[in-house]
């Protein structure tokens, strides 16, 4: 129970300066806090968004599949950085903070 208390704590506090930052960055067509929104939904998600969805090749796959791992996807490290990625407009696969 505390596990999870501390999670929601750290991804309101990740989100709301993300979202206190928003400009909503033009992406394309698409804007930045949306596929950030996406990314919450589960990792990946955000980018393939930003993509154009279209198809699942166009998901970052490590994001995406390891996405389904509870506590390292979704809720998880994962999903923080997936937001933060597509935040920035970012598409990449990478699975570290750089």
């Amino acid at each position: 129970m505390q596990i999870r208390k501390l999670l929601l704590v750290t991804l309101l506090f990740t989100f709301g300066a993300l979202v206190q930052d928003a400009r909503a960055a033009a992406c394309s067509d698409r804007t930045s806090e949306n596929a950030m929104w996406w990314s919450i939904l589960h990792p990946g998600v955000g980018e393939w968004y930003l993509k154009g969805f279209g198809p699942l090749s166009n998901a970052p796959p490590r994001k995406f599949w390891l996405g389904f791992i509870p506590g390292y996807g979704w809720p998880g490290y994962l999903q923080v950085k997936s937001a933060i990625d597509s935040h920035k407009c970012k598409t990449n696969d990478s699975l570290t903070f750089e």
